[in-house]
């Protein structure tokens, strides 16, 4: 009997049909019908963690500046955004092949509990953004008398 490592097939199949879609909806895909104003759009891969007193979120992002990031908080809901652009090195290159995706991106992530607000840190290093978000102590219990 022969053994043979199964693969997976429909995680593979996603990923080549989200390809499919993605590269149909390029601005390059149709070079003279792009209609204006459209812009391309990504999604950063991001992990999203917790400990004891924080949660912790990195938006995977290289090539860019700090200044292209948008953080926003709205009680529960974190929205992520922000653009990367990269520019043509040479203007006498045709490309065969171009992976690096640009455009605009925008991740929103529903906490699971309130946050401190005024003590969030956001930094941005080696193309990780990390957004630390402490966690609200909850209220003490309060006894309620009843009249």
């Amino acid at each position: 009997m022969k053994l043979v490592k199964a693969t997976p097939t429909f995680g593979t199949m996603r990923q080549d049909l989200d390809r499919i879609f993605e590269r149909f909806f390029e601005p390059n895909f149709w070079p003279t019908t792009t209609p204006r104003g459209v812009e391309a759009m990504w999604e950063p891969t991001l992990d999203f963690s917790e400990t004891e007193k924080e949660f912790i979120i990195r938006l995977e992002a290289p090539g860019m500046a700090r200044d292209d990031f948008d953080v926003d908080l709205d009680r529960t809901l974190l929205t992520l955004s922000g653009k990367r652009e990269f520019h043509k090195e040479e203007k006498t290159e045709d490309y065969i092949w171009q992976e690096r995706q640009e455009g605009r991106f925008l991740r929103t992530i529903r906490l699971p509990a309130a946050v401190m607000e005024n003590n969030i840190a956001a930094t941005y290093a080696d193309g990780i953004l990390t957004v630390k978000l402490p966690k609200a102590q909850p209220a003490a219990k309060t006894k309620v008398t009843i009249k």
